[in-house]
């Protein structure tokens, strides 16, 4: 199952806060590759002007999806917001379709 992640960053901006976000960067970095090689994280975007991002995810179901959200290092700082998606009927339809060239003439 696909899932839109919305991640808001909520970390306060003072110097204390600096200091451990730029620790827990590298951390986040493995952390989001593990989940991009297990084919958890899909695609990822940075919400350009914010420290926020916007996630492509797949999981076999919503605690899949809350075990590797909460894995984390900033998971404790994030506000969180999650829409299952669903495959749209036109989207059926085009990968029903054969490749062009694949069928017989």
């Amino acid at each position: 199952m696909e899932f839109l992640v919305r991640q808001f960053n909520r970390m306060p901006a003072d110097e204390e806060s600096r200091r451990l976000r730029e620790e827990l960067r590298p951390r986040e970095r493995q952390v989001a590759q593990r989940l991009r090689e297990a084919g958890i994280l899909r695609r990822l975007w940075r919400v350009p002007g914010t420290q926020h991002a916007i996630g492509l995810y797949e999981a076999e179901d919503v605690t899949v999806l809350h075990d590797a959200l909460s894995s984390l290092p900033m998971f404790p700082w994030l506000e969180i917001e999650i829409e299952p998606l669903a495959v749209h009927p036109q989207e059926r339809k085009a990968s029903a379709a054969p490749a062009a060239g694949s069928g017989p003439e």
